[in-house]
């Protein structure tokens, strides 16, 4: 039995009465559904309730967490429901339509139950302003939410699409009484697949599964054009979100005029879906290039490259003449591949072909950037003349281009389907990678500066850049930065600690204690919180938070969905959403040198702690 048929009266069910006695109609207009939950009744359909608080309270007002409702259908349960706190006074019986605005008022949250039923609550409890169409209560809006956002877990994109049009197609009502009500359900199914293209349109541009949605649903909106005037918003909206190209109106579209050559002209309008491409395939990626066994450079490149293009950065970045490089691609089951000037470097816009190598023409020789003392020098001067200020605006600027085109399902994605490559994670682990990067950035510099002098300016160097990021909202680098000189390699350099001054050692303190990580990293929550949007969280944490949700909590209860869970979820990942807006004009980017940029666009990495350790050890030997 549907569950939309009984929905907002069996919410009624007095929590003080025993299971199977009697169920409270609070309206007038509820009577005639009576019969419906009659028949719920006689199909084994039962509505149970958690006395939570004791069975023996049988008067004075219920609390609500007191109060669950549990469907079961054929002897299973299928949906559990509890009842949500409400703070807004109850309307005064004078008021017209006071009982209807109560009963509206009274709203649950679900707490598990099977996908399908899930749905059904999440449209029934959609709440549909009759003159703008739009949702109210935030409550509704807020499983609207959750739902799309995790929906991944438990159902996939075609069994949803399925459902959706399903919805849509029910001929469940009758009579002319009835044909608000079947408008409104029309409307409702409209509305979430809306919302769900502009949440995660990203996600669905080339899924087969939704382009025969959309398709299928704007002929099923024009069939129901005639009926139903009201949809012609639904129309445009269609039109203005997955490109649908519409040639006819709806007096074209009358009982009249039908045929069914109206539908071979519907049409995605150019494959507008398709020819707009995915964010992936537009975005930027870090690109590896290795200039000895153990260290490379971090290029920032698009997915297109080809072989040429890198060999011109490397040559310029470690002073080299281009015609003596090549770039050959180590494949992983060792077998080596030499790239043509004009060979693209990635097999697709993911991976790049193998690990990518630099090497001299005859192919015997690597080349090796660290042993010239008078190049190091040279390198240390580099950075030591940049301005911190600056640097700092450099690797805010970078992050945040990853940042912005994170979507929060991606965290999603990257917690249930860790060890799967479903491409749903690139900017996630993009950034993730960055924030890497940087903190053996860090190391890297320090470790090849070998005068102790310029090590102690560079020290405070990287101390002050640090305290810029902070100051600019950019923790995810900050914390790279003071992890990269906390490591054990940079830490054990006594001599050159000694020689910081004592203001910097307090400033190093004070930006330390932020990354605290006692009390679960209530400094950084602290600090972060203050914070205005937007701003750049430490991604490693936000992601420890949302692993200790799922490692803490099981997806599914007696084959129910656990939906307590997964709002937990929804609610951490929006955390990303409230960071990227910018609704004062609190812009976080900030223009820097061309100098500076080419600098940080690619970095020096060496990424063997091995090799780190012998180079610390080279600058101090232990004693």
């Amino acid at each position: 039995m549907s569950w939309d048929c009984g929905l907002r009266y069996v919410f009624s069910v007095s929590p003080v009465l025993q299971q199977g006695s009697m169920c409270i109609l609070h309206e007038k207009d509820n009577l005639s559904r009576l019969e419906m939950v009659q028949r719920l009744a006689k199909d084994g359909c039962r509505f149970l309730q958690n006395h939570s608080k004791g069975p023996e309270r049988t008067s004075g007002p219920q609390s609500d967490e007191a109060v669950r409702v549990c469907l079961r259908e054929r002897g299973h349960d299928v949906l559990v429901l509890q009842r949500l706190s409400s703070e807004k006074p109850a309307p005064s019986a004078s008021a017209r339509g006071g009982g209807r605005e109560e009963t509206r008022n009274r709203r649950y949250m679900v707490v598990s139950g099977t996908p399908e039923k899930i749905l059904e609550h999440l449209l029934n409890d959609l709440t549909l302003d009759e003159d703008q169409g739009e949702t109210q209560g935030k409550e509704s809006d807020t499983l609207l939410d959750d739902f799309l956002l995790t929906y991944p877990v438990f159902m996939s994109t075609s069994d949803l699409c399925q459902a959706l049009l399903g919805h849509y197609c029910t001929k469940r009502y009758r009579g002319k009484e009835d044909r608000k009500e079947a408008l409104e359900r029309k409307q409702k199914v409209l509305h979430l697949v809306s919302q769900w293209m502009a949440l995660c349109k990203d996600f669905l541009r080339e899924d087969e599964h939704v382009k025969v949605l959309m398709k299928s649903l704007y002929r099923y909106v024009l069939d129901d054009l005639y009926e139903h005037p009201a949809l012609e918003k639904d129309v445009r909206e269609l039109q203005k979100l997955y490109q649908l190209h519409r040639r006819h109106t709806v007096d074209e579209y009358s009982p009249q005029r039908k045929s069914k050559a109206l539908f071979h002209q519907l049409s995605l309008k150019e494959n507008g879906l398709q020819s707009r491409g995915t964010q992936r395939e537009t975005k930027e990626v870090l690109c590896h290039v290795y200039i000895t066994m153990d260290s490379y450079l971090s290029m920032r490149a698009h997915p297109q490259v080809v072989a040429q293009e890198l060999l011109q950065v490397v040559a310029e970045r470690m002073d080299v003449p281009l015609g003596e490089l090549v770039l050959v691609a180590v494949t992983y089951p060792g077998g080596r591949l030499l790239l043509q000037p004009q060979d693209r470097v990635f097999s697709d816009p993911l991976r790049p072909l193998g690990r990518l190598h630099v090497c001299r023409k005859d192919l015997g020789e690597v080349l090796n950037p660290s042993t010239d003392n008078s190049e190091l020098q040279q390198r240390t001067a580099r950075i030591l003349s940049l301005n911190t200020w600056d640097v700092a605006v450099a690797l805010t600027s970078f992050d945040w281009t990853i940042f912005h085109s994170i979507h929060e399902q991606e965290l999603v994605y990257f917690t249930f389907s860790r060890h799967s490559s479903s491409g749903h994670t690139v900017a996630l682990e993009l950034l993730l990678q960055r924030c890497n990067e940087v903190q053996l950035w860090v190391m890297t510099e320090v470790l090849l500066c070998p005068m102790l002098c310029k090590r102690v300016q560079l020290i405070k160097k990287f101390i002050k850049i640090a305290a810029h990021c902070k100051a600019q909202r950019n923790l995810n680098c900050f914390f790279a930065i003071i992890m990269g000189l906390n490591t054990a390699a940079v830490s054990r350099l006594s001599q050159t600690w000694e020689k910081i001054p004592g203001k910097f050692k307090k400033l190093f303190s004070e930006l330390e204690t932020v990354t605290d990580p006692s009390l679960n990293h209530k400094a950084y929550r602290d600090s972060f919180k203050k914070m205005k949007a937007p701003k750049i969280p430490f991604l490693p944490l936000l992601l420890k938070d949302i692993t200790f949700i799922h490692e803490g909590n099981k997806t599914f209860h007696d084959n129910l969905v656990n939906f307590q869970k997964l709002h937990m979820i929804a609610d951490a990942v929006r955390h990303i959403r409230q960071c990227q807006k910018d609704q004062m004009g609190n812009g976080i980017t900030q223009k820097s040198s061309s100098e500076v940029r080419a600098y940080i666009d690619y970095l020096h990495i060496i990424d063997n702690q091995q090799t780190l350790f012998e180079l610390s050890h080279r600058l101090e030997p232990r004693a």
